[in-house]
């Protein structure tokens, strides 16, 4: 039985927009965040309710852009529970200006968001020499970076996975892969491409655990296969709450049910054990 959950993939937002205005990526507010927001104390009490230790909060980048203000201050208030995604600008020259500052409130990692429920995928800023900076950076202080793509910028990602190799790169919702014709995955396989680049993650989340139940896909031949050419070390749970509908505790539950056909083992490093390696303040 996994004694301990970690969660890699919640988000908060606050009710007081004079302290932390909106300030959207692409200009739109998502629509999570407008009907369902949920603030610090009320992830720590879903957390608490779903039997969630620990959490790695990801900028709302769809409400705050790259003002982490609110993400940091909570990381303050509530530093046994929680560490930090941030979000920067990674083509503009004082980004990692900004990553430092960033960091010194307690930001434990970096995201890049390149599209989403706002706004359609452009990975052309994936690979922008502008960036380098901030990848060479990150690399040197030892943090994790998330990439929010699907698999239009998988090439992207494995170009820089090769060039940054010092970083941990982690897909949010596994690259959004298309597993709908069923084993042996053969939609999915620029995901499993990605296999060499060993500094590649990757999150489990609602969205996945959704697919595996659609057309020919299934949890039982979706996420063996998926372990067989990753491993379990580099795959970590996400409950993308409460951006993904439902309660945290039910989207555990959905995810624990989808896993069960893996081994316990397996199951320690999805729900704890490689979020600590990629946010080592959760340990």
């Amino acid at each position: 039985m996994v004694a301990r959950f970690i969660d890699i993939h919640p988000h908060i937002c606050s009710p007081d927009t004079d302290r932390y205005p909106r300030a959207p990526l692409f200009g739109k507010q998502s629509d999570w965040s407008k009907d369902r927001p949920v603030t610090a104390e009320g992830l720590i009490a879903a957390m608490d309710e779903a039997g969630v230790d620990k959490t790695a909060i990801v900028q709302a980048s769809t409400c705050y852009g790259y003002d982490n203000s609110y993400l940091c201050d909570s990381i303050a208030r509530f530093s046994n529970r929680f560490t930090a995604v941030g979000s920067v600008d990674v083509l503009q020259p004082d980004a990692p200006k900004m990553i430092r500052h960033w960091v010194e409130r307690g930001t434990n990692g970096f995201r890049l968001f390149t599209g989403g429920s706002t706004a359609a995928f452009d990975p052309s800023t994936l690979d922008d020499p502008r960036s380098f900076p901030s990848w060479q950076l990150i690399g040197e202080l030892g943090l994790s970076m998330c990439i929010q793509t699907d698999p239009v910028g998988l090439a992207q990602v494995a170009g820089l996975a090769k060039r940054f190799p010092k970083v941990r790169i982690v897909l949010d919702h596994l690259g959004r892969p298309d597993v709908t014709d069923g084993a042996p995955y053969k939609k999915a396989s620029s995901l499993f491409g990605l296999a060499p680049f060993e500094n590649i993650y990757f999150k489990l989340t609602p969205r996945i655990f959704g697919d595996v139940r659609k057309e020919k896909a299934s949890a039982e031949t979706f996420f063996p296969r998926l372990i067989e050419v990753f491993g379990a070390n580099r795959l970590a749970w996400g409950s993308n709450f409460p951006a993904s509908e439902g309660k945290l505790s039910g989207n555990l539950e959905v995810a624990k049910k989808c896993l069960a056909s893996v081994s316990e083992q397996d199951r320690e490093w999805i729900f704890a054990k490689t979020a600590q390696v990629l946010y080592p303040s959760l340990a």
